[in-house]
């Protein structure tokens, strides 16, 4: 009786290690794959902070960020369904006995603000990712040392389409939302964020100070300076970066600052009150964008001068960079200069265009997805471009969750048949003898 008592304590705890941690595996995977140059940022960060930043080709980081993510993503989907219990376990277990220290040391350390590990869904401080990894490591070790007692959910016939569909599954999401947007954007920038709403601080609360200083060179030198000392055009700008003086509440936006390339004006508050259009053009590197659809972009601002609506580029490029690409790509538009991270948090696109209404976010497009000159007959108000698209956040969750759960309960069933089936031949093979 007590052992009967003790294999069911040991039963359940079993299935709910296996599963807590299918769970956490698949939506780790998930998250990282609809915004997969989300991830590749953080790893440039995880790089920097151990300073390999320049041991690695510059396509190694995204590279990592896809196969993390179907890592993840596969492996949960293996203990969901039991499948693979000789290499799941044992991969999981891998994965969280490297990443528990990893996450000790961030958190002692703190050289990044946050792990990533459930990108912008869902931010723990580093503390608390740490304490989530030792739960999630002694989960894995009960699977493992349990793993003969995980039952699984399909017969050996059909786990090998299991496993394939979880990985074409995650493979085709993690390029889609590459080569388009992420499917769902949890960043302050999204489609309906009012922007001067984000950067408002609550009645009562002290606002964090920031200073945003320049990094100009001159005769071979390079200088700090600040928008109080910013010197003349002898000086030729490198990068920009936002310091915290003052600790304080931090909104949601809090870096959103457009100064003109050409004169140095902030037009921050002039871009986000007007009443019109604005097109703004996001590349935070020039160097690195994707060059495909200058004739494209090229047109958008002609038609932004035909209609009266404005339109920037905004980049934290050098004036070298710069010069660059209006020599390549025929660029008239008017730059301004906006910090690096904010510029890759608005839009994960190199380059992305957005498109504002009295502050507020109208449209994101990818460079792949850029409207031509058929979509852009007529006044913004009466074309869908100029109409807010944003799909409420059920449907998409309904639609993502349908795309990956259908096709394999469809397998379970057929599955479930193919078991009765057999069984039921089975039955009539003994009753002839």
């Amino acid at each position: 009786m007590e052992n009967d008592r003790q294999n069911r304590m040991i039963g359940i705890l079993t299935s709910v290690s296996r599963f807590v941690l299918a769970a956490v595996f698949i939506f780790s995977g998930f998250v990282k794959a609809i915004d997969p140059l989300g991830t590749q940022y953080k790893i440039e960060d995880y790089l920097n902070a151990f300073g390999w930043a320049g041991l690695f080709p510059d396509f190694v980081p995204f590279l990592a960020s896809a196969l993390l993510s179907m890592l993840e993503f596969c492996l949960g989907v293996y203990l969901f369904f039991g499948i693979r219990r000789i290499i799941a376990p044992r991969a999981v277990v891998a994965v969280m006995a490297v990443m528990t220290p990893l996450t000790f040391w961030l958190a002692l350390d703190n050289p990044v603000s946050d792990c990533g590990c459930f990108g912008d869904a869902v931010v723990l401080s580093n503390w608390e990712t740490f304490w989530k990894n030792v739960v999630l490591l002694a989960m894995s070790i009960i699977v493992l040392k349990c793993r003969k007692r995980i039952f699984p959910l399909v017969t050996t016939r059909f786990d090998w389409l299991i496993a394939l569909y979880g990985f074409i599954y995650i493979f085709s999401m993690t390029i889609f939302c590459y080569r388009e947007l992420p499917v769902f954007d949890f960043r302050p920038y999204h489609v309906g964020a009012d922007i001067r709403q984000g950067m408002k601080i609550p009645e009562g609360e002290e606002p964090t100070v920031y200073e945003t200083r320049f990094i100009l060179q001159k005769d071979g030198v390079e200088k700090e300076f600040t928008l109080e000392n910013y010197p003349d055009s002898t000086w030729t700008f490198v990068d920009s970066k936002s310091v915290v003086k003052k600790q304080g509440y931090e909104p949601p936006i809090h870096d959103f600052s457009m100064m003109n390339y050409e004169d140095g004006e902030d037009i921050t508050e002039q871009v986000l009150a007007d009443e019109n259009y604005t097109f703004l053009l996001v590349s935070h590197q020039l160097g690195l964008a994707d060059e495909t659809q200058m004739d494209l972009i090229n047109e958008l601002y002609e038609y932004s001068l035909e209609y009266g609506y404005s339109f920037y580029c905004l980049t934290s490029s050098s004036d070298e960079d710069i010069r660059e690409w209006q020599e390549n790509t025929g660029a008239e538009y008017p730059f301004c200069l906006m910090d690096n991270i904010t510029l890759k948090t608005m839009i994960r696109s190199n380059p992305g265009l957005i498109i504002l209404k009295e502050g507020k976010v109208i449209r994101k497009l990818s460079v792949n997805n850029l409207p031509d000159e058929y979509d852009l007959e007529g006044t913004l108000d009466a074309l869908p471009l100029g109409q807010m698209n944003e799909q409420p956040l059920l449907h998409k969750i309904l639609s993502v969750i349908a795309w990956f759960f259908f096709p394999l309960f469809i397998i379970c069933m057929l599955d479930l048949v193919w078991k009765r089936y057999k069984k039921g031949q089975q039955l009539l093979v003994k009753e002839e003898n």
